[in-house]
């Protein structure tokens, strides 16, 4: 009896610790040999995704990343495409980085594509856009004002992007505060009456800033992550409320180091928590109330327990080639796709 209990105990344990592991998912890789660097990413359906990247180069695929119709922006083909929207099959915005800031959108699948907002400025970079249904927030680098003095440049639209109108926002908080184009994910649209949106920069100083609905920022909190260096800092956040903010970053130049390289917060800032990953991160995401899945030029990591411990499921360590600059979630299924130099990648859970 007692052999019986002793292999009764032990099958027991032996299938709760298999059922209770987590099986990692798998990355499929769906392009490889494009020639662009991919930074805009979007999903609007499991089916459908937009890419955009340099060289002019936009990417559209309608049955989940089987085969893509390539196009070059005419007219931008020296641009770089840093963030893009899809609203479906046809319909997408795209953002050109540096000077002239330059928007376009297209109705017919990038059949043909329609400057929706121009502006020529010394110094002018747009970083990143959100969108929430119709209405849309896009944030550039710091401008000088007539007073000489920083302030970050906003631009918003209620109808998918047709119509732009800019607000400037007071100073930055320190001199070299910037907003880093890495992934288009470091300004997001917030669902309250109070508070419009939120972004975080990086550089000289790294915080996490909140403008206000009337449109001017109210407050902004430090991030405790890697910062004082051109190259480090926030560079993408997700978030589910005004106080809930997924933050991740590091120094692109040492992209195989981590020093907590994710930073989160549930209270808007007053507290932070820190976790590690395997290095630099360009890009986080929220899978699903506890999975998050984060990228960067040398990897991919993902958490199932809302960001406190992190798994490597993809990548190459300090070699920084077999990476990925953005990753998105579908906004009506679950399918989550990557971006990068030159390539396209879809997870596959097991």
């Amino acid at each position: 009896m007692k052999c019986i209990f002793a292999l009764y105990t032990f099958l027991s344990l032996f299938t709760f610790y298999t059922s209770s592991a987590q099986k990692l998912p798998s990355l499929q890789i769906l392009q490889d040999s494009i020639k662009s660097s991919f930074r805009g990413l979007s999903v609007p359906s499991d089916d459908v995704v937009w890419v955009s990247g340099s060289n002019g180069t936009v990417g559209r695929s309608t049955n989940a990343g089987k085969t893509w119709k390539w196009m070059i922006v005419p007219g931008f083909e020296k641009r770089d495409f840093r963030d893009i929207e899809g609203f479906d099959s046809l319909t997408a915005i795209i953002m050109a980085v540096d000077n002239p800031a330059d928007i376009l959108k297209t109705t017919d699948g990038g059949k043909s594509w329609k400057v929706v907002f121009h502006k020529e400025q010394e110094g002018m970079f747009l970083d990143a856009m959100d969108f929430k249904e119709d209405k849309g927030i896009c944030i550039g680098d710091p401008l000088p004002d007539k007073d000489g003095k920083n302030g970050f440049f906003v631009i918003y639209t209620n109808n998918r992007g047709d119509d732009w109108w800019i607000e400037n926002v007071p100073p930055t908080s320190s001199e070299g505060e910037a907003i880093f184009a890495g992934s288009g994910s470091n300004i997001a649209l917030l669902k309250e009456r109070s508070i419009k949106a939120a972004f975080i920069t990086g550089g000289a100083t790294s915080n996490l800033h909140f403008i206000y609905s009337n449109r001017k920022i109210s407050y902004s909190v430090n991030i405790p992550i890697i910062q004082h260096k051109a190259s480090a800092g926030s560079f993408s956040m997700c978030s589910n409320s005004s106080k809930n903010f997924y933050i991740t970053g590091g120094d692109y130049i040492e992209y195989w180091k981590d020093s907590g390289n994710v930073i989160y917060t549930t209270n808007a800032g007053k507290t932070w928590k820190r976790s590690s990953v395997h290095g630099y991160r360009s890009c986080i995401i929220q899978a699903d109330k506890k999975t998050f899945i984060t990228c960067g030029t040398n990897g991919v990591d993902i958490s199932f327990d809302g960001c406190k411990t992190w798994k490597l499921i993809h990548g190459d360590g300090a070699k920084g080639k077999d990476g990925f600059n953005v990753c998105a979630k579908s906004k009506t299924g679950k399918t989550v796709y990557f971006a990068g130099n030159g390539r396209i990648g879809k997870l596959i859970y097991p």
